[in-house]
């Protein structure tokens, strides 16, 4: 008689393991992000990141605008983009700020080592309440200055280069400036910034305008100012300033920014125009 065949054993199902793919140094790249809280009074506003010449193909810098985390309806945001970026082609945001001052949250998202690539975000009134001033009699002509600061309380005030503007140790801050190109250079040759964040400056201003802000509660952390052509051969700039926190930066020389080490309010600066001294001919 035959043996019975013998009865195979169930066995497992066989696994196999996944396979680890290794993250190549090319798939993910580190973004270098900042975080800014800016207080807004009450009113309608238009964010906007101004268009840059050339822009990088992932889109960067990009800016978010959105309301922070405690918030209760009194700030609303309306993008013009769906996705809510603003990107550096001109992408713009309205803010409505209900009851203020209010806070807005505005996040910067940049590629790393390329400081040269901040956004330039101007931020305009729309509707607001205005600032009334009674009505006042003529003044005699304002003698000529050569820098103007709108400063918090006082308005509008100017000095001479090479003179403190603004009220040391008063704690009201500059929300914007101005700087007249003098006899000899050209308003093209001369220009500024302002510091809005770290790593976040206004867009490059020629003499003679404006740079940021009136009546809207946005203070200056800082400032930055270039000669360019003939006016950087013939002329030598510095800046100085000071800070609500009695911080103090500069003197520091043309096309550098004169920021405080805490991105303080600015609250004075100094801004000293020079001609150079040419070598006697032999």
């Amino acid at each position: 008689m035959a043996n019975p065949k013998p009865t195979p054993t169930p066995t497992e199902p066989a696994t196999v393991a996944p396979e680890t793919l290794p993250v190549a140094a090319d798939i993910m790249n580190e973004l270098k992000v900042t975080g800014h809280l800016m207080s807004l009074p009450a009113g309608l506003f238009c964010i906007i990141n101004e268009p840059q010449a050339a822009l990088h193909p992932s889109g960067l810098p990009g800016v978010r605008i959105s309301p922070p985390p405690y918030n209760a309806g009194n700030v609303q945001i309306t993008g013009f983009r769906p996705d809510g970026w603003l990107s550096p082609a001109g992408d713009a945001a309205l803010v409505r700020v209900v009851k203020g001052p209010a806070q807005v949250l505005v996040t910067i998202y940049q590629l790393p080592n390329h400081p040269e690539a901040a956004p330039k975000l101007q931020v305009r009134q729309l509707i607001g309440q205005a600032e009334a001033a009674p009505a006042a009699a003529p003044a005699p002509a304002p003698q000529k200055v050569d820098v103007l600061a709108h400063i918090q309380t006082r308005g509008d005030v100017g000095a001479k280069f090479g003179v403190w503007l603004g009220e040391r140790g008063s704690q009201n801050w500059i929300e914007g400036f101005a700087i007249a190109a003098p006899d000899g250079i050209d308003p093209a040759e001369l220009s500024y910034q302002g510091v809005l964040g770290r790593g976040w400056l206004s867009p490059w201003v020629e003499a003679g305008q404006y740079c940021g802000s009136r009546g809207m509660a946005l203070p200056l952390l800082g400032l930055r100012v270039r000669l360019q052509g003939e006016a950087a051969e013939n002329y030598e700039l510095s800046v100085e300033a000071t800070f609500i926190d009695g911080t103090s930066a500069g003197p520091v020389g043309q096309d550098e920014t004169c920021e405080g080490s805490t991105l303080a309010p600015l609250e004075a600066l100094k801004v000293t125009l020079t001609p150079k001294k040419k070598a006697k001919k032999k």
